[in-house]
């Protein structure tokens, strides 16, 4: 499941492959991320305990089952299972993702009104790309290039296990996390959750026992977070060597983050009801990073067919855009490899089509 700057395209299409990782005293067996499989593929992780201070925050205290009977006695926020929930002292942490669930229940049903109807349709190729475009200026330069473009500090290596982020396109704070996952070059697995889910919802119920977004899952250090400003933290905290996120990305969410969302008149928000109830065999697998304004369309589409994908991202200065070029013999994205039916696109505005028509209901 592992990504690196040396892998080969023909690593990248191998689907075959089983991983050993082990954690602690034991190990656990992840099939290749090209093979989906929710029911087996998520699990839930043993209760840790964390210090409520800043710099031991993600540093794992013992099992509660190997605690001793004397510590039996936990705050509520330890009794919570299976879902690392920290607690932020700080002011300065920013908002989190908590508001945007009471407040995008009430603006998705508004946007869809003035969404331009079944995404499926033929579309004006230019308003959607004017709308994109204007969506990018208003959240640049955040997610646009990889940090460790300019520094020495930023871990250039993917963990060993991709993150599994649990999330929808339109949502505000989804997004600052895929910024920052821009920023740290790395490759994950996106489970899109639209609003009407069948398949992704139900999994965050099940592991974290609300339906909150974005979701992030860690198998390399057994976390499961919610609240976007505490996600992005940890990964810099994690995979950034402890380096803080670049000026302004946690912020700026709150005054431009909405921007994407309203000029897209809520693409990437609903599930589009002919899609397939099935989840395909194989994840599919975008080149892409968050604030190309074509790349952007292409997710929304993801999200309203809710199929589960692998992000490479290849922001200015990343590392994966070698393995791009030997790809698709350029450095433009989007572009998509479908590992179900051998297809490889470039351009947005056939991989929109392609989707729909593949991913419909109604062509099974």
């Amino acid at each position: 499941m592992s990504s690196s700057a040396a892998c080969s395209s023909a690593s990248i299409l191998n689907s075959s492959a089983r991983i050993q990782v082990p954690i602690s005293n034991f190990s656990f067996y992840f099939q290749s991320s090209l093979d989906y499989n929710p029911n087996s593929r998520f699990k839930k992780y043993k209760n840790w305990a964390f210090s409520r201070n800043f710099r031991d925050r993600y540093h794992p205290r013992k099992c509660l089952h190997q605690e001793d009977k004397s510590s039996q006695l936990l705050s509520p926020q330890e009794k919570t299972p299976n879902v690392v929930e920290i607690s932020s002292d700080d002011k300065n942490v920013g908002i989190g993702s908590s508001p945007s669930t009471s407040f995008l229940s009430f603006l998705c049903p508004l946007l869809k009104l003035f969404s331009g109807g079944d995404p499926s349709k033929e579309r004006n190729y230019f308003l959607e790309e004017a709308m994109s475009s204007l969506s990018t200026l208003a959240r640049f330069p955040w997610g646009s290039r990889s940090l460790i473009e300019d520094s020495q500090t930023i871990n250039s290596v993917d963990p060993p296990i991709r993150l599994q982020l649990f999330e929808f396109e339109a949502c505000p704070f989804c997004r600052r996390v895929r910024e920052a996952i821009t920023e740290l070059d790395l490759s994950v697995e996106i489970y899109p959750c639209p609003k009407g889910s069948v398949r992704h919802r139900e999994v965050v119920r099940r592991l974290g026992g609300k339906e909150q977004f974005p979701f992030l899952i860690d198998p390399n250090s057994e976390i499961q977070l919610y609240e976007s400003s505490d996600i992005v933290k940890y990964l810099f905290q994690k995979y950034g060597k402890g380096r803080s996120p670049s000026t302004g990305l946690l912020e700026s969410t709150i005054v431009t983050g909405w921007m994407p969302t309203l000029l897209r008149a809520g693409r990437g928000m609903t599930l589009w009801e002919k899609s397939r109830k099935e989840a395909p065999i194989k994840m599919l697998e975008l080149f892409s990073y968050e604030n190309n304004p074509y790349a952007r369309i292409v997710r929304e589409a993801l999200c309203e067919l809710e199929l589960p994908y692998i992000l490479q991202n290849v922001a200015k200065g990343s590392k994966r855009a070698p393995l791009l070029v030997e790809i698709s013999g350029s450095k433009e994205v989007p572009y998509l490899v479908d590992h179900n039916t051998g297809q490889q696109i470039g351009d947005y505005k056939r991989i929109i089509p392609y989707l729909f028509e593949t991913y419909s209901a109604v062509n099974m």
